[in-house]
């Protein structure tokens, strides 16, 4: 009888990056503040080939994607749940049927799916990368040449100055350009100005920083320095001489799949031509004179990320205060708020299913940011809150955690938009149901304002009747917050729950 395998050590940490052309995992072990590289898995996926014109995700894409992400699972299967980040990128961002999808492919890895947005994608990219180059003084441009979509960022040290992810990738382009297998001069050309037009936009406000070093970090550029290198047209990096023939002699071949380059790997020769003009196209644009490819990513950027979260230094903490500092929060109240909602979280029925700790930290932030919408006006204070929060760029924070709290901060007070509702599984609605019905009685029982401890307060109920149990002194103390209370049932009520209050 063959003994279980051995649980890995608590000090593991893995990173899956489901990105447009493949998807990658990469697990390492926590070392002081490195990590170190234990394993890597990569799955050719093509999952932007596989996005149809309205952004449904075909069968076949969707059959490749599952059947990578159970292999993955497998690896990751005794990793603590905590240690595990899995994060979506721009196919995924794009994909309309993200909602069904994901909930069976979260089946498939075993663990919570990220979809993150263009920027926070760019600031993990830029992390990884800062992490994997020694350190220097001056700012980077760091290139990230995706399946679905391109990132190009500026930093110093360790932080991201300015990010813009760009709607052109490797596989987008070669659908487009090179889409027969054919690959010849006007295709080339064609594909790099549609690349040009998206690089300009940004171009102005790039060069105007400036930067000391131009790093590349996708797959796209590691392969079109080791084809250089090996075929002998660039023994320092990428250039724009090297790029020229490279070009020439992709043309002279005149198909993908007789690309037989040195260096270059089988599974990246059929979007390696749309690659390649995406970065003779940002050479052009940027005035590029060398780049250097470094192995440092975005699942790098995760799993240093994910290390600060361990360790108490979670970059969403500091965009919180930030978010607070920058819209005028009084810290105060909000004080008041997140320590009442999370104290009525501690006796929400049970039957609301939410997770102390999972709900418990989106809840404390919608508390802590609830009235940053004052500053823009007192009426609807509520709503352009929700607004600023659904469009801001926040780093560290996912795109469903972002609108999570936006439709929170939204749902705060007066009539609930029970159109944002729509795209939710029963399960999410029924949390963020349960979710806004804590915040709102917390924002309602402090709106005066005062610093007077809460009397003793308990919630009892089920998923569809609920009771808010205070003491009759208290009420008749406080008779406003009393109609609060009572006009609560009716703003309540479209959510599907019988609020009342109780002695």
């Amino acid at each position: 009888m063959t003994k279980p395998p051995r649980p890995p050590s608590p000090r593991q940490l893995a990173a899956v990056d489901l990105g447009s052309n493949s998807f990658h995992l990469a697990i390492a072990r926590a070392r002081g503040s490195e990590v170190r590289l234990l394993d890597r898995v990569k799955e050719p996926v093509r999952l932007a080939s596989g996005l149809g014109k309205r952004g449904g995700l075909k069968k076949a894409a969707r059959e490749r994607a599952l059947a990578a992400l159970k292999r993955l699972g497998q690896r990751v299967r005794n990793i603590p749940a905590d240690r595990v980040r899995a994060v979506g990128t721009n196919t995924l961002r794009l994909a309309t049927p993200a909602p069904s999808f994901l909930a069976v492919a979260e089946g498939a890895l075993g663990h919570p799916i990220e979809i993150i947005s263009g920027g926070e994608e760019g600031r993990l990219i830029y992390l990884g990368v800062a992490h994997s180059v020694p350190a220097a003084a001056g700012s980077r441009l760091v290139v990230d040449i995706g399946g679905g979509s391109t990132e190009c960022i500026l930093g110093e040290h360790f932080e991201a100055t300015r990010i813009n992810s760009l709607n052109v990738g490797c596989v987008q382009i070669t659908g487009k350009y090179f889409g027969d297998g054919r690959i010849s001069d006007p295709a080339f050309e064609a594909a790099r100005l549609r690349a040009q037009r998206e690089f300009r936009a940004i171009e102005r406000p790039f060069r105007a920083s400036g930067w000391s070093m131009a790093v590349g970090a996708s797959g796209t550029i590691r392969a079109a320095e080791r084809v250089l290198r090996e075929n002998g047209w660039g023994e320092d990096g990428i250039t724009a001489a090297g790029l020229a023939a490279l070009r020439r002699a992709m043309v002279s071949v005149g198909r993908a799949d007789r690309l037989t380059l040195k260096g270059l790997k089988p599974d990246r020769a059929p979007v390696f031509a749309g690659g390649v003009a995406i970065l003779q196209a940002l050479f052009d644009r940027f005035e590029i004179d060398r780049m250097t490819a470094v192995s440092g990513a975005l699942r790098e950027g995760v799993l240093y990320d994910l290390l600060g979260r361990i360790r108490h230094e979670d970059v969403r903490e500091r965009t919180l205060r930030g978010f607070q500092d920058r819209f005028g929060v009084e810290l105060a109240q909000a004080d008041r708020v997140e320590r009442l909602a999370l104290a009525l979280l501690t006796h929400a029925p049970r039957s609301w299913n939410l997770h102390a700790a999972r709900d418990g930290r989106l809840l404390s932030w919608a508390a802590r940011l609830h009235e940053i919408g004052l500053s823009v006006s007192w009426s609807r204070f509520h709503l352009h809150g929700a607004y600023l929060l659904r469009h801001a760029d926040m780093p560290g924070f996912s795109r469903d955690d972002q609108h999570a709290l936006a439709t929170l901060v939204g749902s705060s007070r007066r009539e609930i938009d029970m159109s944002q509702f729509r795209a939710m599984d029963e399960n999410t609605y029924e949390r963020i149901a349960g979710l806004i019905t804590l915040l709102r009685l917390a924002v309602l029982l402090h709106r005066a304002r005062s610093p007077e401890p809460m009397p003793p307060l308990r919630l009892r109920g089920d998923p569809v009747r609920v009771r808010l149990h205070v003491s009759k002194r208290w009420l008749a103390e406080q008779p406003l917050s009393r109609l609060d209370l009572e006009e609560e049932r009716l703003y309540l009520a479209p959510l599907g729950l019988d609020f009342g209050i109780a002695p």
